[in-house]
Parts: C-alpha cells; sequence; structure tokens
C-alpha cells in the first residue's frame, strides 16, 4: 500500500469520528439533550436507515435476484456467534487472572468483545473507501444483527440455564430474542428491496418516490454519528477505570488482534468476492460495538465491565482502524 492511499484512510477515518466528536461537543453544550436521544434514535432506526437500504439494494446494479444475498448474512452471523464464543471462552479461561472474577463479568466482557462496531462506523468509511461493497456490507450486518440479538442476548442473560421440561417458555424466551431484529424497519427494509429486485419491478417505482428516500437516505449516517458520539460521552462519564488495565489490555488483544487475524484469515483463504473481502476487511478493523452496553444495563449485566471493553477498544480504534485497513488492503489485495 502506498502512502497516499494510507492517507486516504487515515482521513477517512478521522472523518468519521470527527463528526462523532461534533456529536459530543453538542452533548457537552447541551445542544443534543438526552431528551432528544429516544426520539432521534427512533428516527434514524425506524426511517433514516430503512431508507438507506432500499436505497442502496434498488439502486445495485450488481444484486440481480435473492440467490445473490445469502452469503453475507450467513457469515455476518457466523462469524459474529463465532466471536461470542471465543470471547466467552477467553472470558472464562483468562478472565479471572485480570480481574473478571464474577459471571457478570465474564458475560458482559463476551458480549462487548465479541461483536465489533458494525453501523455508524463501517459503513461510512465503506461508502467513502469502497462504495461498491455497501450493499454487501448491509445485507451482512442481517446476520451480525441476528448473532446479537439470539447468541448474545443468551450470553448475557444466562438463558442457557432453562430448565427443558418447559418448551412453550423456552420457545417465547427464543421468540423475545429475535423479536427486536426480526419486526426491526431495517430488516424489513432488506427483505422488501431484495423482493423488488429479484421479482425486477423496482423500474416502476416512481422517480419522486426515490429521490425522497435517497435524500433521507442521505441523512441517516450524519445523524447516526453525532448520536453515538453524544452517547460515548456519557458512557466515558460513567466509566470507572480504576484497575481496568488488565481487562482493557484482554479486550484490547481479543477484539483488536485476535479476531482481526481470524477475520481477515477467513477472508483471504475462503471468499472469491472483491466486495465482500472489502465488508471483511472493515469489520475486522473495527472496535467492540456500543449498542452492547444497552444491553448490559437492560439485562442487569455487569455495566462497569461493558463500558470497559467498549470505551477502550473504541478510544484505541481511532489509532488502530487505519493500520488494520492498511494491514487488510494489503492482505486480500483489494
Amino acid at each position: 500500500m502506498t502512502v497516499e492511499a494510507f492517507a486516504i484512510i487515515v482521513s477517512s477515518v478521522l472523518g468519521v469520528f470527527l463528526v462523532m466528536g461534533i456529536g459530543a461537543l453538542c452533548r457537552v453544550q447541551h445542544w443534543l439533550t438526552h431528551q432528544a436521544d429516544v426520539s432521534l434514535a427512533k428516527l434514524t432506526a425506524k426511517v433514516l436507515l430503512p431508507c438507506l437500504f432500499l436505497d442502496r439494494i434498488l439502486g445495485d446494479p450488481t444484486l440481480s435476484s435473492l440467490g445473490d444475498a445469502w452469503l453475507p448474512p450467513t457469515l455476518g452471523f457466523s462469524i459474529t456467534t463465532f466471536g461470542f464464543v471465543a470471547a466467552w471462552y477467553v472470558a472464562k479461561t483468562i478472565g479471572p487472572f485480570v480481574g473478571l472474577k464474577t459471571d457478570p463479568q465474564q458475560r458482559a466482557f463476551a458480549l462487548c468483545a465479541g461483536i465489533c462496531n458494525y453501523g455508524y462506523i463501517p459503513l461510512p468509511l465503506a461508502q467513502i473507501t469502497y462504495p461498491n461493497a455497501e450493499v454487501e456490507m448491509i445485507l451482512h450486518n442481517v446476520g451480525v444483527d441476528l448473532s446479537l440479538w439470539s447468541v448474545g442476548v443468551a450470553i448475557v442473560t444466562g438463558s442457557g440455564k432453562v430448565k427443558p421440561d418447559r418448551p412453550l417458555s423456552l420457545w417465547r424466551k427464543n421468540w423475545e430474542r429475535v423479536r427486536p431484529v426480526a419486526t426491526s424497519a431495517p430488516l424489513i427494509a432488506v427483505v422488501v428491496a431484495l423482493t423488488i429486485r429479484s421479482l425486477g419491478v423496482e423500474t416502476y417505482i416512481p422517480k419522486s418516490a426515490m429521490r425522497s428516500v435517497g435524500l433521507l437516505a442521505a441523512s441517516s449516517i450524519p445523524l447516526g454519528l453525532l448520536l453515538s458520539g453524544a452517547i460515548l460521552v456519557d458512557f466515558l462519564r460513567a466509566a470507572d477505570w480504576s484497575g481496568s488495565a488488565p481487562v482493557i489490555g484482554l479486550a484490547v488483544g481479543f477484539r483488536q488482534l485476535f479476531m482481526p487475524i481470524v477475520m481477515l484469515g477467513i477472508a483471504g483463504i475462503t471468499i472469491s468476492s472483491t466486495d465482500l473481502k472489502q465488508v471483511l476487511l472493515l469489520e475486522a478493523a473495527m472496535p467492540s460495538a456500543v449498542f452492547p452496553i444497552v444491553l448490559t444495563r437492560l439485562y442487569e449485566g455487569d455495566t462497569a465491565t461493558a463500558l470497559r471493553v467498549v470505551l477502550s477498544t473504541s478510544l484505541l480504534g481511532i489509532v488502530l482502524i487505519p493500520v488494520w485497513m492498511a494491514i487488510g488492503a494489503w492482505w486480500l489485495a483489494v
């Protein structure tokens, strides 16, 4: 990789974090208040992101049928599930030696270290550096969501302990795990868009309607980044860093050393599609996702551990994302 190409990657990463920094400044100055978070998050998740997915999938000239769309979500689910299981094993075997002594601490570590940031950071980077891979990333993230709301929730709640003599209760618990993603507007938008493409009727959609969808799509990522920056400020204020260095070291080693090697290895050895290689390259470079902190709080897990894992990998991501993107681009020759 040339110095010029690496400079473009660094500039792209800094640009994304700069928008997040503006969101953080808005929170500090009380321009973006806590009261607005829920409304703006719902607007992003239920309107803007579905419009982004509709706009990209309906306009992608390389996607011709549902048959082209199965591999990215399968990879997203499989790799994320592997990440959860591997992080769970690390938390149980190495965790007690670095301060993860209780079961809730180990579960929070596994949930947060096991999943990469798959939304608001890699999507704008894909738009800048690998625009042809954006649709594959959207489909890939469907699988990541399914793994988060099934395997991830099972880990953080310890729901594997459900007694087998109550099948109806078990079914309900399983449904409650996957219901948020199964009924989410972004997933519905993906299914609708793929169905339209498979039927070949996208040309019948009025251009005025697609222009409106495009305008809404264009605002989805900036608003999401602003919200992410504001929320990270809140988490930074709440984080307790005392005695956290060993846990941070384990989290960084797993999320930003071990998993990138695994993901880039999979991409280089088993994937032939250039676009899908670029998706795995971007995902491999990412820190931990932010949303697992919310899930940890929701299910009354160890929030302190979740904050340490997510915030430390996110802050180091400013440096490590361009490094791994450069390594991945060289390894995969993309």
